[in-house]
């Protein structure tokens, strides 16, 4: 493969091997090496299409780029430091290959333009698959409310004992959060499907092409209409990394309550073996580390977004070689965020569930006191009395080992003469829980209508 530089006609002295190294980028961005194709591929046939080149030259260009599209994925093309870049080393490469036409290729082109659309195409290509992944989990969440609408469980602020809530109105939460990264994904997509293709180095170029022709060609939706813009853009690439780093702050989040759940002063949940991992000195071990592990990767997928954020915060129009730090944290952003979701998918999904421990733990708390206090709002006691008299309760309770339900009547009716034996109905958790069915809330009804909504949202 040639090594001589393409763009080196101006210049007089020849760089050193490492400081190649230090300017290359093809060690991270050979993995735009099909959308590079993809892109010249779309590129020279808008050049014949315009006649800007010969039907002749063109379709040798298009055979020799389809042929390394053969070759790149029988994995035979080899890339050098010397080449800088993809886009550098497969047009050497192709030059190699079928002589000197190879160089028309870049006419009405340049890497800026270049570099932008293959990192589009990139961009383009990973959302629907995130998308489908966090689809799969949401199908998961949505079998798990099913089956768990009556299962119940503390709810908790401030990580106490707040009130009882059904087990699928949790799981429900998560989908919500989930619907709304899925939302985000869908608008980042309007923004990535723009073409860049055709801006040049920043200002257009005199070559009658079209546009519109190399869009239809490479799928896109829309084109750039501003060409400083077009090669200045990463917003959607910020997106992207915005809306992993907000996806992987819910899965975080989950993973820390399923930590907790599985640690045996909860006991709520206990992982499948698949998806936990032993001590090296204590054999009583079992450890969620798969649940930790994707719980540090969201500081991980942060500092991508942090990393291009502070890059982008002070470019002069238009590129700049600081945009060459765009691409490895998308990169490794995507290698982070694909397996995390799968896994945490699986990990969900062959999860035991320890129903009774959940019950048990509303029972022998607190959490009722709510009802107790709307018990008496209801008998027309004003509810800001009725909680002043429900925490002193509390308190005696916990002085004394006393849970509400297990007050006798008669003391009750100290209270308050309005107090019946309805009282005891109304503390059971199962009850407080039921009977929750405002718009939203926790009530065995509004699960239900929830778990049609979540199908809806799913399936559309």
């Amino acid at each position: 493969m040639s090594t001589k530089k393409l763009w080196g006609g101006r210049f007089a002295e020849k760089t050193e091997q490492w400081v190649d190294e230090f300017g290359a980028s093809i060690p991270f961005d050979q993995q735009l090496a099909e959308q590079d194709l993809e892109g010249s591929l779309a590129h020279v046939k808008m050049l014949k299409q315009t006649k800007i080149l010969s039907a002749v030259d063109a379709d040798q260009i298009i055979a020799g780029l389809e042929s390394l599209q053969q070759q790149l994925l029988a994995g035979e093309l080899e890339f050098t430091i010397q080449n800088e870049d993809i886009h550098m080393n497969l047009e050497s490469i192709l030059s190699d290959q079928i002589g000197p036409v190879a160089g028309k290729l870049h006419t009405a082109r340049s890497r800026n333009d270049q570099v932008a659309t293959d990192f589009h195409l990139y961009v383009k290509q990973q959302i629907p698959t995130v998308i489908k992944e966090l689809k799969q989990l949401q199908k998961v969440l949505i079998e798990m409310a099913e089956a768990n609408v009556e299962t119940i469980m503390p709810g908790y602020t401030h990580l106490q004992h707040a009130q009882p809530i059904s087990y699928a109105h949790y799981l429900l939460s998560y989908f919500e959060m989930f619907q709304r990264d899925i939302e985000r994904f869908e608008f980042n997509m309007k923004h990535t499907n723009i073409m860049p293709l055709g801006a040049a180095a920043l200002a257009g170029t005199t070559f009658p092409i079209d546009r519109e022709f190399s869009a239809q060609e490479l799928g896109f939706d829309e084109i750039y209409h501003n060409s400083l813009d077009a090669v200045s853009d990463r917003d959607f690439a910020l997106e992207f990394l915005s809306n992993a780093s907000i996806m992987m702050m819910h899965f975080s989040r989950f993973c820390e309550e399923i930590i907790l759940w599985c640690s045996y002063e909860f006991n709520y949940l206990e992982l499948s073996d698949q998806f936990s991992t032993g001590s090296s000195i204590m054999p009583q071990k079992k450890n969620a580390d798969m649940a930790e592990l994707i719980r540090g990767k969201s500081g991980r997928v942060y500092g991508d977004l942090m990393g291009l954020l502070t890059v982008m915060k002070s470019l002069p129009l238009a590129y700049n070689k600081d945009m060459q730090e765009d691409k490895e944290g998308v990169f490794d952003t995507v290698k982070s965020i694909m397996p995390s979701i799968k896994i945490f998918t699986q990990m969900l999904a062959t999860a035991k569930i320890k129903k009774e421990n959940m019950a048990a733990a509303t029972r022998n708390d607190f959490s009722n006191a709510t009802e107790l206090a709307d018990y008496l709002a209801n008998k027309g006691i004003p509810f800001r009395e009725a909680h002043a008299i429900v925490g002193k309760l509390v308190l005696q309770g916990i002085e004394t080992g006393t849970n509400l339900q297990d007050i006798s009547l008669d003391e009750y009716k100290k209270i308050s003469p309005l107090i019946e034996e309805d009282v005891y109905h109304d503390l059971q958790s199962e009850v407080a829980v039921e009977r929750r069915n405002s718009l939203g809330g926790t009530g065995f009804k509004q699960i239900k209508l929830n778990i049609e909504r979540a199908k809806q949202l799913w399936e559309a």
